[in-house]
């Protein structure tokens, strides 16, 4: 098998980057070492930035997501029993967030691929990279997988690896030829998705004393909701009785009073880290979002930040292949990588701002108290939220 470019992973980012590609007449293979129901049986974020909106828009596959996602405006902050509302749209000059689940978008894109024609090979075992440094221009990276207990080789121009921060993209790279920096959290979330209408028109974030929660949603009939927990904590031992009840206690009177249960339709529990490698290349391989970084949910700029990767790594494929300019190929980590730490630290603060980190009402409690009331009492502090929380812009190549 031959193309020019050999995405592995048929998650959002994969199949995004490969829709993209296609679209500007760019060949590309999609290898997947799950099935197509397992990569649609994830449940993960909901929240997608203006940009994101906007890249759907340019891969033709918004048309679904306009009619059934949810335009938020605004989003709220909780704590001391009140809520505060920050106006995104009238922060950013027109900017919003769209609320459609990444299932949603993974099946519109696993559509419009089937639709186009581009090759997915699902269930593809075995995958190895090879050749990575291959600059000649008789030696050229390939990837090697099993498929149906025949090993199949495929040759290409470049790799991108779209696999996640468990796949072989970022394992096959060399040591010491990439350095990571990690933050491991002292909690987890533990979430549950319900088919009981939202509590609230938009996102709630509640900082108490017995822990953080969040209130969102999928849909006008579809909640997700979020506790903190410790890491120790399993998910057996929250029936969701339990869980509905310990949520009441968080959320601000009014907002509990309004509270519709029902029982869960899925329940787990997720450790939060931030996590980034410098650089996202090897050679003609490219790193795009898990693979290479990983951010505490707080912000929701993990699936997003996935697409700013893709946004960055398709119109610099564009650039090689219609205009020859392999000489921005070394610009793609450095690129990419001054927005990801950007919004790593918006992930991190709100992290910080946000979950109780102590038993004891210390020093570092009543710093989150002083913030929540200093951000939310300023214009400047509520736009810089504003900002962030829509996204900031994608940066240029050149």
């Amino acid at each position: 098998m031959k193309t020019k470019v050999a995405i592995i992973g048929a998650g959002p980012s994969g199949l995004l980057l490969g829709q993209l590609l296609s679209r500007q007449g760019i060949d590309n293979v999609i290898l997947e070492r799950r099935s197509g129901e397992y990569v649609l049986g994830r449940i993960r974020a909901g929240v997608l930035e203006q940009g994101m909106v906007d890249l759907l828009h340019e891969a033709g596959v918004d048309e679904r997501m306009n009619a059934e996602g949810l335009p938020h405006d605004g989003v709220e902050l909780a704590f001391d029993n009140r809520r505060v509302r920050v106006d995104l749209k009238g922060l950013t000059g027109g900017k919003t967030v769209m609320v459609y689940g990444q299932t949603e978008v993974t099946r519109d894109l696993m559509e419009a691929r089937e639709a186009s024609g581009g090759t997915t090979i699902y269930e593809a075992d075995n995958v190895r990279l090879h050749d990575l440094e291959s600059d000649a221009h008789d030696t050229k990276p390939y990837v090697t997988f099993e498929k149906d207990g025949e090993t199949v080789r495929l040759d290409c121009d470049y790799v991108v690896g779209c696999d996640g921060f468990h796949g072989v993209s970022r394992r096959s790279i060399p040591e010491g030829r990439i350095t990571e920096f990690e933050k491991v959290y002292p909690f987890g979330w533990l979430g549950i998705l319900a088919d009981t209408p939202p509590v609230a028109d938009e996102l709630i974030y509640a900082r108490h004393a017995r822990g953080f929660s969040l209130c969102s949603m999928r849909s006008a009939t579809r909640s997700r909701y979020y506790l903190q927990v410790p890491l120790d904590e399993k998910v057996e031992d929250w029936s969701d009785e339990r869980f509905w009840e310990e949520l009441k206690r968080r959320l601000p009177d009014d907002v509990a009073e309004k509270l519709v249960t029902g029982p869960s339709i899925e329940k787990s529990i997720a450790p939060l880290r931030s996590f980034v490698v410098e650089p996202m290349q090897y050679g003609r391989l490219f790193l795009v979002g898990d693979a290479a970084h990983i951010v505490p949910p707080t912000g929701a700029k993990g699936l997003n930040l996935a697409a700013s990767d893709v946004n960055t790594l398709y119109r610099l494929m564009v650039k090689v292949y219609q205009q020859g300019r392999t000489d921005l190929i070394p610009s793609y980590s450095q690129t990419c990588l001054k927005r990801i730490w950007k919004a790593e630290r918006f992930s991190w603060w709100m992290t910080s701002l946000l979950h109780k980190f102590s038993e004891e009402e210390d020093f570092a409690t009543r710093m989150q108290q002083a913030e929540l009331d200093y951000v939310t009492s300023s214009e400047a502090g509520l736009t810089t939220i504003a900002e962030n929380y829509v996204g900031l812009p994608y940066e240029p190549l050149e």
